[in-house]
């Protein structure tokens, strides 16, 4: 679903993204982990199409941004770590809008908004302003929003900072939840504990540079067996942060 080949990305004499090759399977929950500067978020910004790679091809869905790009955001949703609201929208009309972008059927933006609005704890406040809401409440009315529009391809970026403990398990929830209806998720966290429970797979990245990839039994053939572990050892990082439950 997701092929990177040979993927950099420089700014200036600072090469984020260095030399990337991975592939992410469809229907994949798929985690994408690293320490600060490591190029997580820069790598999820070329996959959305927010940044041209320096080098390099990625492909979603067997498309390329240079002759699909208009396919390819039509079937992809991101979440960044800073959600992107309008103050003078509600809750009920930021979702409305964004599945009007997607082209989803009033009624059917209406319908799946609103029952996400009411699985993420926003149904008294759905009506209220965006502007007097909370950093929690301002991501989960941006994540109801992408999910309404029902994306076949999900990024996420560092999804649970911010959130409290019961909002961070919802979010693990839903997104496993999507993993087995069909839907490929990238996911890129700092919580290991969360990675190593709900992901197929994951990838460590430091200095922009890939250092592993596969499943928990896979990189346990290193000896090692949690993933804190083989991250510390693959990356020399003390940015690990553990599960916040």
């Amino acid at each position: 679903m997701i092929v990177l080949e040979h993927l950099s990305r420089t700014f200036g004499p600072t090469r984020a993204v260095d030399d990337l090759s991975l592939d992410v399977h469809a229907g994949e929950l798929f985690g994408f982990l690293g320490p600060n500067g490591a190029g997580k978020t820069t790598t999820i910004r070329m996959l959305c199409g927010l940044l041209r790679p320096t080098s390099g091809t990625l492909a979603i869905d067997g498309l390329r941004y240079d002759t699909g790009g208009t396919r390819i955001r039509a079937m992809t949703g991101l979440v960044p770590d800073t959600p992107p609201l309008y103050d003078f929208l509600s809750a009920r009309q930021y979702v409305r809008f964004v599945g009007s972008l997607y082209g989803i059927a009033p009624a059917e933006s209406v319908r799946d908004g609103d029952a996400l609005l009411e699985r993420l704890g926003l149904a008294d406040r759905a009506d209220d302003l965006c502007k007097g809401y909370s950093f929690g409440m301002r991501k989960k009315t941006h994540l109801a929003a992408v999910l309404a529009a029902r994306p076949k391809v999900l990024f996420l970026d560092e999804p649970t900072a911010g959130l409290d403990p019961a909002s961070a398990r919802l979010f693990k929830d839903l997104i496993t939840e999507l993993r087995d209806e069909g839907t490929t998720v990238f996911v890129s966290t700092h919580l290991l504990e969360t990675a190593e429970e709900v992901c197929d797979r994951v990838a460590i990245l430091a200095d922009g540079r890939l250092r592993a990839i596969g499943t928990m039994d896979e990189l346990r053939t290193s000896g090692r067996t949690s993933l804190e572990d083989i991250f510390l050892a693959l990356t020399g990082s003390d940015d690990v942060a553990g599960d916040p439950r």
